[in-house]
């Protein structure tokens, strides 16, 4: 099976997704990875699949691994078979005969709004820069990727809006690097508060003065956010920078991505509907908004009940004839 994945995955996946797949292989070859791919079954598939969901199958806790990992192990298996089938090797995807067995589903952790506001409030007093980059990523749920990519003409101060045309990536093999939007509808334009706009024109003259002053040391790439020398800013450089932050100052840390899940879970409790939402997020499509966050989205619904309850106390309730 081992030689089913390397040339055809590296040629045609995006390098973070490769890289990704590299990972899962740690698990999957020594389970399956000596097997003639045409002698694998659903049911060894199985097994390996159900050993995952055991204690001590994730090495740094000693606990079962995520759903969502198990998940992406069989995808990554799932995906060899795909491309097998496709190369006459196989005439079927077992994979799809194989279940993810049920595990305890984490809450994510998401900012409430007088936690974001508390955060926002006190970083009002740090460097401009990191002011910009997380009074931007709450407001807007753009990715991490997004974010980094982003240059100075793609903000059109006039109109108040942004366009993500890129993303900015790290992998060891290649460092940062620049790439294409997770997928085409990652491609969008977003009005954004002119609150924010204000300080990110107060960024952009901030930083044109200082390449005026490093003169030659200064790299022109026309990144918002950038090292010292104008180079493309570090993928965990935002990380690194608020985990300190809220240790500094006793707030919760939920990470970046919480950014994210905060600007969706603001834009579901406005009651925008999931192609509204899903469009604002750039997702592939609404069924992706909805996987991700249907629990929002029921949550908003029974607020909707609650509050039409409350508008028609007026009616005669219904006795209980129990």
């Amino acid at each position: 099976m081992t030689r089913s994945l390397s040339a055809p995955a590296k040629n045609t996946l995006r390098s973070t997704t490769y890289e990704r797949m590299l990972q899962l292989t740690h698990r999957v070859y020594p389970a399956i990875g000596h097997l003639r791919i045409d002698k694998i079954t659903a049911r060894q598939l199985q097994s390996f699949v159900n050993s995952l969901a055991k204690e001590g199958a994730n090495e740094k806790t000693g606990k079962p691994l995520a759903p969502k990992t198990i998940r992406h192990n069989l995808s990554f298996i799932s995906d060899v078979f795909s491309y097998a089938v496709r190369m006459d090797l196989v005439s079927d995807n077992p994979c799809r005969k194989v279940t993810i067995p049920k595990g305890e589903v984490k809450e994510k952790q998401i900012y409430s709004q007088e936690e974001m506001a508390h955060l926002l409030t006190a970083i009002q007093g740090e460097p401009l820069k990191y002011k910009a980059f997380f009074f931007l990523i709450a407001y807007s749920g753009f990715r991490r990727s997004e974010m980094l990519g982003l240059e100075w003409k793609d903000i059109d101060f006039e109109n108040n809006i942004i366009t993500i045309k890129r993303t900015s990536n790290y992998t060891a093999e290649r460092g940062i690097y620049t790439d294409t939007t997770k997928t085409k509808r990652s491609q969008r334009v977003l009005k954004i508060s002119p609150y924010i706009m204000e300080i990110l024109k107060d960024y952009k003259l901030e930083q044109d003065e200082e390449a005026l002053r490093l003169g030659d040391k200064w790299v022109e790439t026309d990144r918002l956010f950038v090292k010292w020398n104008g180079e493309p800013m570090n993928n965990q450089t935002p990380y690194g920078w608020l985990k300190e932050f809220c240790e500094k100052n006793d707030m919760p840390f939920y990470g970046i991505h919480s950014f994210r899940h905060f600007a969706a879970s603001s834009l579901i409790s406005a009651g925008l509907d999931v192609t509204t939402v899903s469009g604002a997020l750039g997702h592939c499509n609404s069924g992706t908004t909805l996987n991700v966050y249907s629990h929002m989205f029921q949550n908003a619904q029974a607020k909707v009940s609650e509050a039409m309850d409350k508008a028609f106390a007026f009616l005669p309730q219904k006795e209980d004839t129990e």
